[in-house]
């Protein structure tokens, strides 16, 4: 039983340090300088994959230039590019005194 109360904690523990450990990287196109931020990074095979914060979609480059920031940096990034939600457009009719 303690043992798995020890273990129970222990993977707690970990979990927090964990998290506590995220990574932020601002990537580069080189031939465009179109600049994504991402929090996740693989370069396996070649290749920069990754999910763009900003817009949500995953992009592939060939070519890039990753560096990391600060979570400050990031965050201000981040928030600066992200669009802003604004509302549809009122639909108006003519009135009767102004149509020909």
């Amino acid at each position: 039983m303690k043992i798995h109360i020890a273990t129970g904690v222990l993977v707690y523990i970990l979990s927090l340090t964990m998290a506590g450990c995220s990574h932020y990287y601002r990537v580069t196109e080189p031939a465009s300088g179109k600049t994504y931020y991402t929090t996740t990074i693989d370069e396996r095979s070649g290749a920069a994959k990754f999910k763009d914060d900003i817009t949500g979609n995953y992009v592939i480059l060939h070519s890039a230039e990753v560096s990391e920031l600060s979570e400050e940096e990031y965050g201000a990034q981040v928030k600066e590019g992200r669009p802003s939600l604004m509302s549809p457009p009122i639909a108006t009719r003519r009135s009767a005194e102004t149509e020909p």
